[in-house]
């Protein structure tokens, strides 16, 4: 059996691995990705903040790839996610749509996890926090069972 902390850190990894992918895509051809917001009916204004929403892509995702401030880059992806699926894969009428709307529904249901959660043992953010000791553990359970 695969040991709970190589799980965390694969689905860690492939939930990073995606926001990592799609904002150097975005970087690599800026020109696509304006035309297509345009045909989405985004405002010159809101492509500014679509340029933002490229940082928080590739900072949200190099996050979780390295499981450093996981939480955070979890939240904010969470954050880039709501409007993005709303505005872009809300046509129901088209399957293809209607996929990447529940794929996106999905992804955000892994970034709630590791917001939750954490990112798992195999971190940066793991290998920061102090070290419980046992004397930690008992004073801990001397005030639970008073």
């Amino acid at each position: 059996m695969i040991h709970p902390s190589y799980i965390s850190l694969i689905g860690r990894l492939l939930l990073g691995l995606i926001f990592v992918m799609s904002g150097f895509q975005k970087v690599a051809d800026p020109g696509g990705t304006q035309v297509f917001m345009q045909a989405m009916g985004i405002t010159w204004a809101t492509i500014l903040f679509y340029l933002g929403a490229i940082a928080i892509e590739l900072v949200g995702g190099v996050s979780l790839l390295l499981g450093l401030w996981s939480r955070i880059g979890a939240f904010l992806l969470v954050l880039f996610m709501i409007p993005t699926t709303c505005i872009f894969h809300s046509n129901f009428g088209d399957p293809n749509q209607t996929i990447h709307f529940m794929k996106n529904l999905a992804m955000v249901g892994g970034l709630l996890y590791v917001y939750v959660y954490g990112p798992g043992n195999l971190s940066i953010d793991a290998g920061m926090q102090p070290a419980i000791t046992t004397t930690d553990l008992a004073a801990m359970n001397k005030v639970v069972n008073q």
